[in-house]
């Protein structure tokens, strides 16, 4: 028998606004999201033989690895069908924490009081880098740390040819430009990581703004998505933003950074997986919340896992079956997928411990 989750778009409390274009922006953003919802739903019931539509919603960060997992997976499994919905990291969680989707997705840790009050865990899927994108034409290979970017993104540093960023570039041609500084708005898991790297490696950052998915940007102008802030660096000349190294394409510039061991590192599958080494081995066993500014001197600095959150009591016995798996899928020829979409697989002994962990569910 054909069955579907009775699925509605819930969001986060909002403050009353006579604003009008904060009004127009809301109305837009939920015909949105109904609208997608609304197609996943008729393409769904469109499926004759289908039982289950398991429906994920989250982050932005995964988005390419899911719809890929959704290609691939729904073309071999006529009764379980795959749908993931990108609404960022925070609205993902408030779905699934009302237990209105059958998963979310992000890059933001759970807090006690989501794993107790909505029942939650998360488990670690793939490995993502933050890298920081620029358009700085005749400047191909970029220097930055991580004092510097935290020094950008408080707006004490304005120009391209500051004496900041001269030292950690010897040699190159820094232009007489202003940065045009690009953020992501409120909510993303990208913000989570990329405020826990600047909030370990600047004081100051850590005081004026802290780690968080929302933080309050005192410079810059926002870019909505992943894919935004890769094709709005990509437009603007003198632009810096932050980005996971997947949207990072060969039209994109990105910086290396200086890692713990003080050396500058480039965002590549290998420095992001000794990272994570480097935070989880010899047991795996930890599933670090946290895998920025890691030791070794290989170890690519702006580094996370991207995670699915699940509830831990599920009631209907046939989804838990059929999400089981589903991401018992996902934990093996999901994982060499995973590669192909610029993503980096988690090491296997990590596969094996996230594996005996969903047997569990």
């Amino acid at each position: 028998m054909f069955e579907i989750t009775s699925w509605h778009v819930v969001e986060p409390a909002q403050k009353s606004t006579s604003s009008g274009p904060r009004r127009n922006k809301a109305i837009v953003r939920w015909l949105f999201q109904a609208g997608i919802f609304l197609i996943a739903f008729i393409s769904g019931a469109q499926a004759a033989n289908q039982d289950f539509v398991l429906v994920g919603a989250g982050s932005s960060v995964p988005l390419p690895l899911y719809n890929k997992w959704a290609d691939i997976y729904n073309q071999s499994n006529s009764q379980v069908q795959l749908r993931y919905m990108a609404m960022g990291n925070s609205e993902g969680l408030v779905q699934i924490s009302h237990g209105i989707s059958d998963f979310g997705a992000g890059e933001i840790p759970l807090t006690e009081e989501q794993r107790r009050d909505g029942n939650l865990i998360e488990l670690p899927v793939v490995l993502i880098g933050i890298v920081p994108v620029y358009n700085l034409p005749g400047v191909p290979q970029l220097r930055l740390s991580g004092e510097v970017l935290a020094e950008v993104y408080l707006g004490h540093i304005k120009n391209w040819n500051d004496p900041a960023i001269i030292k950690l570039n010897a040699g190159a041609s820094l232009p007489n430009l202003p940065i045009r500084v690009i953020y992501r708005p409120g909510g993303k898991g990208t913000n989570y990581v990329f405020t826990d790297f600047l909030s370990k490696v600047s004081m100051k950052f850590r005081e004026q703004i802290g780690r968080g998915p929302s933080p309050k940007w005192p410079v810059g102008e926002p870019a909505e998505r992943s894919s935004d802030m890769a094709d709005k660096v990509k437009a603007l000349p003198g632009s810096l933003g932050y980005v996971e190294l997947q949207y990072a394409s060969d039209q994109l510039q990105f910086a290396s950074v200086l890692n713990a061991a003080g050396k500058f590192v480039k965002a590549t599958p290998q420095t992001i997986a000794a990272a994570c080494a480097a935070g989880e081995a010899p047991n795996w066993d930890r599933m670090a919340p946290s895998l920025t500014n890691m030791s070794g001197p290989d170890s690519y600095p702006i580094v996370s896992f991207s995670w699915i959150y699940l509830r831990s009591n599920a009631a209907d016995r046939g989804r838990r079956n059929a999400l089981v798996k589903l991401l018992l899928w996902a934990f093996s020829d999901g994982q060499k997928i995973a590669i192909k979409e610029g993503y980096s697989e988690l090491p296997t002994p990590l596969q094996a411990r996230v594996r005996a962990k969903i047997n569990v569910l």
